[in-house]
């Protein structure tokens, strides 16, 4: 857990009253707008920035954008990441800290054929599994360490560099696919397989289950007292709008299709998404479990010779922000 100046203290601290001029804020997203980031969308509609003098821009990712690296270059403030992702940036030298985890349960999930003959992870050895790769294979590479499972093939898996759709499922090039239980899970239904067909394994029930969807900022910005100000009003009328989405599911999905520029996603997708997704957001009032960061770093470091993190994280994270944000 890091620490503070005295004036980064100081000024969150201040946090009870008074008004303040707008100030802008921009967030990065993990990926396209949808519903898993609709506790944003919501605070953005709803005026839940604006009452806390914000002005925020919500910047949608995709395939071709690594929120890590829009962070370090000065194009986002905060951003959306998994933990494992993140850590792993940090040990590479990019210095980023989480300072609000909105998820608290893990919806990531592989997803297999049930004519592929696995019924249990020991059965993945000599099979084809897709997986995502850009930071969020880690999981998956944590998994297979701790299984004894080698990734190269042979007797071990074989690993297809999955796509984010889940073709090689339904095209047959691999046996799993790396799917949410909120999102690609569903498209693997809606394409015509039953639940019959599908054997699924959710990474909490393997006790590899790892944080997700969490808000990190720059650890030399923290150090800013007026920044650190700004993150305070943005986690707290974000999680407002969390909490506004988990009541609302219906209401929150079609705030997000009013935000969704492309047009490429169907309101009976982000409504589900979005009941799904309170799922994973309930129970956490913004503030980072320690307990969960301590089983997140245990996986990523465990299981193998070749862990994703190679030394427990230092100033990884902070509760100074959501202490502020949440009192």
């Amino acid at each position: 857990m890091m620490k503070f100046t005295k004036s980064a203290v100081a000024a969150l601290a201040l946090m009870g009253s008074g008004a303040y001029a707008a100030d802008d804020v921009t967030l990065q997203l993990k990926w396209v707008t949808q519903a898993q980031f609709a506790g944003y969308y919501v605070a953005l509609e709803n005026g839940f920035y604006a009452e806390e003098d914000l002005n925020v821009t919500i910047k949608a990712g995709g395939p071709d954008v690594a929120p890590v690296q829009v962070l370090m270059g000065g194009g986002a403030d905060v951003m959306i990441d998994w933990m494992p992702s993140a850590l792993a940036a940090r040990e590479q030298g990019a210095p980023v800290v989480n300072i609000a985890q909105p998820f608290k349960s893990s919806g990531m999930m592989l997803t297999c054929r049930s004519d592929s003959g696995i019924a249990a992870p020991t059965d993945f050895a000599g099979k084809t599994l897709g997986v995502w790769f850009y930071g969020n294979e880690y999981p998956f590479l944590s998994w297979m360490n701790a299984l004894g499972i080698g990734t190269e093939g042979g007797d071990g898996v074989t690993v297809l560099k999955q796509g984010f759709n889940v073709d090689p499922i339904l095209q047959g090039q691999a046996d799993c696919v790396s799917t949410m239980t909120y999102n690609e899970y569903w498209q693997i239904i809606d394409a015509g397989l039953t639940s019959d067909d599908l054997v699924t394994f959710k990474y909490e029930d393997q006790g590899v289950a790892t944080l997700e969807d969490g808000l990190y900022v720059l650890e030399a910005n923290l150090g800013d007292a007026a920044f650190s100000e700004r993150m305070v009003r943005f986690v707290r009328a974000s999680m407002k709008g969390w909490k506004w989405a988990e009541e609302n599911p219906d209401a929150a999905a079609m705030i997000v299709l009013e935000y969704d520029e492309t047009g490429a996603q169907t309101e009976a997708h982000q409504k589900r998404m979005m009941g799904e997704i309170a799922k994973l957001t309930a129970g956490s009032n913004g503030a980072l479990d320690p307990a969960d960061y301590e089983r997140t770093v245990a996986t990523l470091m465990g299981g193998g010779s070749d862990p994703v993190i190679t030394a427990a994280p230092t100033g990884a994270w902070t509760h100074a922000i959501t202490d502020a944000a949440l009192q």
